[in-house]
Parts: C-alpha cells; structure tokens; sequence
C-alpha cells in the first residue's frame, strides 16, 4: 500500500491536450432500450476493437454489473476485460490455436468456426464452453455443412460444453428477404443440434439491426455493437429508422487551440496549397490530425466547434489536416490559447456529430470510430 501511495504522488499530473469523454448514463440508457426491445433475451455488448473505440477498460467498467457477458475479439481484449468486467467474456474471433492457452476457461466462452479449434479447445481444456458458429450465408467464415461436422467430430463434442450457437447475418439494416432466410437456415441448425441433444444456452444469430428486426422468441441472445454505443444502424429509408433514433450516442472528442497565425492575402495554409487566404484572417491550430482520428479526407470541409467565454460558434477546417495538427478559421472570434474544441459532438444534429463527419469524410461510422487513436485518455463522465 505504501509503495502504491508513493508511486501515485510521484506521477506527473498530466493534463492531455486532446481527451475523449464517455457518457455512461448514455451508454446504459442504450443498453436498457435494446433489452427493452427483446426482454426476455441477453443483450450481449460487443467491445471489440477497443469497444468500438470508446476504451475498452472504460466500458467494461461502465457495463459491469448490467451485462451478464461481453463480447471481445481475442486474448489481448480478453486480457483486459478479464480484469474490468466480472461476467463472461465471449470470444469470437479466430486466433493462433496457442493463444487459448493464456485464456482463463472458466470465465470464458469461445466461438468454434471450424474442427482445428474444437479439437485444440477440446485437448486442452476440461470441458470448456463453446459456441458453434454456423455459416448461414454470409460466407465469411464458420460451419458450413453442420451435419458432416457433428459426425466427424462426435468425441472431440463429448469433451466441451456446448452452451451457445451462433451466426451473423449478412445484410441486417436492409435486406429482409436475405434475413429471412439466414433466420430459417440457423433455426435448421439449432434444430439439429436439438435432434442430437444438444441445447444450447443461447441462440444468437441478431447483431444492432437484428436486434429491432428479428422477433423469433427461440433467439434468446443478441450482440448489440453500433446500437450499444448510441448509433442508429439502419439507412433514412428503413422502417426501423424512426425507431432507432432513440439510442444517444456516448462518446465526445474534445481538443483545444495551441497557436494562432495571422495570414494576409495570398497565404496558403498547411501542405499542397490547397487553401490560400483571400484577404487578411485569424487561424487557429488544433492538436489533432489524421493520427489522432480526424480523417483527411475532411480537408477543407470538415466543421468544428469552438467553445469560448463569449459564445460557440463553428469554424471550418481548412488547409490538409496533419498527422497531429489541424487549422481550422476563426475570423473576428474572440478566444484564447487553449480554448475548447469540439471534435466530435455527441449531439446527432450538428455539424460535428460522428454521422456528419463520417458522411462528409465518405466513412462508415464504424471506420470512424475504430480510427480514434487508443492512446487519447478516455474519460468516464455522466
């Protein structure tokens, strides 16, 4: 305790110049509504890829007490949700058969997509659980032929718990015939397994969209990600659209101003010339680039907003953003080094919600969120 106490008053008390807050009554008010839609099944959030960027520690630790089980993608997530979060940890990606060596059987599930990693999982560990991961259509990987594989596998089957099965649908957010049909394909799977008398704990085939499209009271299981964190998953046109405009995004990026340069007329601003100034104007500069996760490709059209004393107001990115630096035009405002920046609002109307600037930067809201770099110091707030 004392070489604890010691080691924390030695710490620099560091204050980062770019910081990414979660909001976890948003998180949670998200996690209550997708159980609201399907009551009587687990909501299962997936924290992959640093919790969609979020922080992983931090939604782990957000969730825990709400969630029975997580989803992660390998042993270096699982490593850290093991410590966080006090449920099961589900993983579902594939990894080198060696690596479940490291995992900790008891406080983890595993996806089986193929014979390698049943026979390994099987070999190794004293009855551990799995879930069967079938391959209903989207052809990405998993079970083809579930039949072939329960035979030719019949002892290495003995030797687990097989407390799940599980796919993933193609097409959720829009094509409803294509749902239809890797619905009925997965339910011939858990039929089969029931033949055999296998009756797995839960059934999970709906990711976000399934969550608002899939009503068969057999899937007892969802692995909510992009809705989890606040994120309409369906296109304007979806029936479910409406619906889904209910979930409130959790995460706000904030930065400050570190410099200002004043320009005259014919200045160009940061590389390749593609902004020059018109007449004389303020610029300011921001510590965060394409590094840190503000995308180039919105250059010169992207929207930021400035917090100040006197009033917020939005300035526009101009010049190429940077590696870790942006400009962005100020005009006549008056605000100070280290003002407040708004990067990314948690607020779906304005000009710097995620959706916006992932639609101006032509990203999906995934490739956004993943590209916030998971060095930024994560901030749980209300």
């Amino acid at each position: 305790m004392i070489i604890s106490f010691l080691k924390k008053i030695r710490q620099p008390n560091y204050q980062p110049l770019n910081k990414i807050e979660i909001s976890s009554d948003r998180l949670l008010a998200n996690f209550r509504f997708l159980k609201n839609l399907q009551p009587k099944s687990e909501i299962i959030p997936v924290l992959k890829s640093n919790a969609y960027g979020h922080g992983l520690r931090e939604v782990c630790q957000i969730i825990n007490g709400h969630a029975k089980m997580i989803a992660v993608d390998s042993f270096p997530e699982a490593q850290i949700a093991y410590r966080y979060f006090k449920g099961k940890v589900l993983i579902i990606g594939e990894m080198p058969l060696e690596a479940y060596l490291y995992c900790r059987p008891k406080k983890t599930e595993f996806c089986v997509y193929n014979d390698q990693t049943l026979k390994f999982l099987a070999n190794h560990f004293l009855k551990p659980s799995i879930h069967l991961f079938v391959n209903t259509g989207m052809n990405r990987e998993g079970i083809k032929n579930l039949p072939d594989f329960l035979e030719r596998n019949k002892n290495f089957l003995k030797k687990v718990k097989i407390t799940g099965l599980c796919s993933h649908l193609a097409s959720a957010e829009t094509d409803a015939y294509l749902n239809k049909k890797q619905e009925q394909s997965f339910l011939n799977c858990l039929e089969l397994l029931n033949a055999n008398k296998i009756h797995p704990k839960f059934i999970h085939l709906g990711n976000s969209a399934g969550t608002f499209t899939l009503n068969n009271s057999k899937l007892n299981a969802f692995r909510c990600g992009l809705s989890f964190y606040g994120y309409n998953p369906f296109p304007s046109e979806s029936p479910h659209h409406k619906s889904a405009e209910a979930l409130s995004p959790a995460l706000r990026v904030v930065s400050q101003i570190v410099a200002f340069q004043d320009l005259i007329n014919g200045d160009s601003v940061s590389y390749n010339e593609t902004y020059r100034s018109e007449n004389q104007e303020k610029i300011a500069v921001v510590p965060f680039g394409y590094h840190e996760g503000l995308p180039r490709s919105l250059s010169n059209k992207g929207k930021l907003k400035v917090i100040s004393k006197n009033k917020n107001f939005w300035a526009s990115v101009i010049g190429k953003i940077c590696m870790n630096l942006a400009c962005i035009q100020i005009g006549d405002e008056k605000v100070q080094l280290g003002s407040p920046v708004e990067i990314v609002s948690w607020n779906k109307n304005e000009h710097n919600s995620l959706e916006n600037l992932a639609k101006n930067a032509n990203l999906i809201i995934y490739e956004f969120l993943i590209h916030l770099d998971s060095k930024i110091r994560r901030e749980v707030v209300k």
